[in-house]
């Protein structure tokens, strides 16, 4: 019989950004795996609500209301953890928007960096050394399709999924000897609340949170990158393998543009 997932990383599960959408999917996924889970993102009242529909299924949960584009969140996650063995931990939480690059003030592609890029760094730097001590965990930084080429329009959000990938696949290459387990998740199009109030229709491929959160929790120790759901791994293949670049650039731009 193999393990379960409390055997295989251990008992308790961190996910950011798990108040709705694809990060309560992950935490609902992980607690029918009997994890307890410390759920994180900015609404109180929204993660309260969702930690009682989880304890309904018999894990403990916690919350923390933290803005994961602040530094401080760092301290008090650890604090929370102190005396709880870490097994899983996610970083969901994105922030985006949808529109050309100069049309908005610098400061909101510099709050994409600061919870998409800065967040995830410190989330792993800080979560990682107690996987490395125990020699088991596994870490999940979620990516984007938009993050292998750049994409018109979600050019800082691009961009910073780009970043999330190599680290996940750099912290991978570093940490398997040490028995912990690293994945970038590279999702397509979600049905989220966020995306339905940010585009008029669904993109080709379009995923539930549910699918894509099992999919990626069942590819944990198989490779640095998965890419859920089937129509979205042929059209990666297709756009990163068999096309000219600045041509993929060109049917992202036109691609997103007819979303709107």
């Amino acid at each position: 019989m193999s393990k379960s997932s409390v055997e295989t990383y251990g008992s308790w599960a961190v996910v950011a950004g798990a108040s709705e959408g694809l990060g309560a999917a992950f935490a609902q996924a992980l607690a029918r795996r009997g994890h307890n889970l410390i759920l994180i993102a900015r609404r109180a009242e929204v993660l309260a609500a969702e930690a009682d529909r989880l304890r309904k299924s018999g894990v403990e949960v916690r919350t923390l209301a933290l803005d994961l584009g602040d530094p401080a969140f760092v301290p008090l996650l650890l604090a929370e953890l102190e005396g709880r063995e870490l097994g899983v931990a996610v970083f969901n939480a994105a922030y985006s928007y949808m529109a050309p690059f100069l049309s908005r003030p610098v400061s909101e592609p510099l709050k994409v960096a600061a919870v998409n890029v800065q967040g995830p760094l410190l989330f792993s730097h800080a979560l990682l050394p107690q996987m490395v001590e125990r020699k088991r965990g596994a870490l999940v930084l979620m990516s984007s399709l938009s993050g292998f080429q750049g994409s018109p329009f979600l050019a800082a959000y691009s961009a910073s999924k780009a970043f999330n990938t190599t680290l996940a696949e750099a912290l991978w290459g570093e940490m398997e000897e040490h028995g912990v387990h690293v994945l970038a998740s590279a999702a397509g199009a979600i049905r989220t609340p966020g995306y339905a109030a940010t585009l008029a229709k669904e993109a080709p491929g379009t995923m539930d949170p549910d699918a894509v959160a099992e999919e990626t929790l069942r590819a944990l120790g198989k490779g640095p990158l998965v890419v859920p759901g089937t129509f979205n791994k042929l059209a990666s293949f297709i756009l990163r393998r068999l096309l000219p670049r600045s041509l993929v650039v060109r049917i992202m731009r036109n691609s997103i543009a007819g979303l709107q």
